[in-house]
C-alpha cells in the first residue's frame, strides 16, 4: 500500500501543480511547472539532489515556480514523513532558496483552541510565537507544521507564517526561531491516549527497564506522547492502538516476567505556551477541572514551562479543554 500511496501522491500533486500553472499563465503570470514526481525518471536521487536539479536555472526575480509537494527520491517521502511530506519539501525549498519568509496556508487560523470545541467567539488567534511551541503542537498531533519541516526552517533561520486560506486579508501567525514571548498560555488542546503502566518493584536502582519498554514501543510503531516515572513504575502515554499495545505488552512480559502491566484509555489535555509555571498554570488548571466536575487523573509540568499536561477520563476530553481554556485563556 505504501507504493500505491506514493504513486497517488505524485499523480495528485502533478495534476494540481499543472492546473495552477495554466491558470496563472492565462492571467499573465510567468509561472513555471516544476514537477518533482519523477514520472518516467529512472534515476533515484536523494531529496536534496532532486530539488537542486529541478530549481536550477529558474530566475526567481522573473518566474514563479509552481512546485509539486511530492518529490520522488531515494528516501521515500511517504515512508519517512507520512502526511507531512509536502511540508518537508516546502521547508527544503525555502532553505535552498534562502527565503525571507515561509508561508503555509491552512484551512484554519492557528488559534488558542479548536473553535468547534470551545466556540468561535472564545478562541484567540495566536499571532506570534516560536518554534518551541510549534514542536509541542506537533507532538500532540496538531497539523500546524510537520516537526521535520519546522526543524529545517528553524536551522535555516527562516520565519514561518501560518495563514488561513479562507481569510486572505489576515496576517496569520508568525513563528520565529528566537523571539522573546511574554508568559502566557497560547493554546489548549488535547487528544485521547492510552496509559501503558509498567510496575516492577525490582526496578529500583536497576538500569535498562525504560530502554526495553522503549524498544518494544518502537518496534511496534507506537507513537509516544508523554511519559512519567517514579521508583518502581514507568508510564507511557501513547497512541491508543490496542492491537499494537497488546504486542508491546507481550514483549515487555517476556523481558520482565515479574512486571505488572496495565493499559487503560485516558485523555491528555495540554496547555501550551511560555513561562507557564510562573503563571501557576498547574494549580489553576486543576481548579478549573474541579469546578467543572471533572476528575483529574494526574498533572505533569516540566521546568521549562512550555507545556502543562492534565490527564482526565477519556469521555471528558472536550469538557476539560473547554474548562481549562476558559480559566487560562479567556480569563487572561
Amino acid at each position: 500500500m505504501l507504493t500505491i500511496r506514493e504513486l497517488l501522491s505524485g499523480l495528485g500533486e502533478s495534476h494540481s501543480a499543472k492546473v495552477v500553472t495554466l491558470m496563472l499563465n492565462r492571467r499573465g503570470v510567468d509561472a513555471r511547472l516544476v514537477d518533482l514526481s519523477g514520472w518516467r525518471d529512472e534515476s533515484h536521487p536523494d531529496l536534496e539532489t532532486r530539488l537542486t536539479d529541478a530549481l536550477e536555472g529558474i530566475d526567481f526575480d522573473r518566474e514563479l515556480p509552481i512546485v509539486t509537494g511530492y518529490a520522488q527520491c531515494r528516501e521515500g517521502l511517504m515512508r519517512e514523513y507520512d502526511w507531512g511530506y509536502s511540508e518537508v519539501t516546502f521547508a527544503h525549498i525555502a532553505a535552498l532558496t534562502g527565503a525571507r519568509e515561509a508561508v503555509i496556508h491552512k484551512e484554519f487560523h492557528l488559534s488558542s483552541a479548536d473553535p468547534k470545541i470551545v466556540g468561535e467567539d472564545k478562541v484567540v488567534r495566536i499571532g506570534r510565537t516560536n518554534y518551541d511551541v510549534a514542536d509541542q503542537l506537533s507532538n500532540l498531533g496538531m497539523e500546524a507544521v510537520h516537526p521535520n519541516a519546522a526543524k529545517i526552517l528553524r536551522q535555516a533561520g527562516i520565519p514561518l507564517r501560518v495563514a488561513n486560506a479562507f481569510d486572505p486579508d489576515n496576517v496569520g501567525t508568525l513563528i520565529l526561531s528566537d523571539v522573546e514571548i511574554p508568559p502566557r498560555v497560547e493554546m489548549v488542546t488535547g487528544l485521547p491516549v492510552a496509559a501503558l503502566e509498567v510496575y516492577e518493584p525490582d526496578m529500583v536502582g536497576v538500569k535498562g527497564y525504560d530502554a526495553s519498554i522503549l524498544k518494544a514501543l518502537t518496534r511496534n510503531d507506537v507513537w509516544i506522547v508523554s511519559k512519567a516515572s517514579n521508583a518502581n513504575t514507568i508510564t507511557h502515554y501513547v497512541d491508543p492502538k490496542l492491537r499494537a499495545l497488546r504486542l508491546v505488552e507481550g514483549e515487555i512480559k517476556d523481558a520482565h516476567p515479574n512486571a505488572e502491566i496495565n493499559i487503560r484509555k485516558v485523555a491528555l489535555v495540554s496547555a501550551v505556551g511560555h513561562g507557564l509555571l510562573g503563571l501557576n498554570v498547574p494549580a489553576r488548571g486543576l481548579q478549573a477541572l474541579a469546578e467543572a466536575g471533572i476528575d483529574s487523573l494526574g498533572v505533569q509540568a516540566i521546568a521549562r514551562g512550555v507545556d502543562v499536561q492534565f490527564l482526565v477520563p477519556e469521555d471528558r476530553l472536550n469538557n476539560a479543554i473547554i474548562a481549562v481554556h476558559k480559566a487560562l485563556v479567556e480569563a487572561g
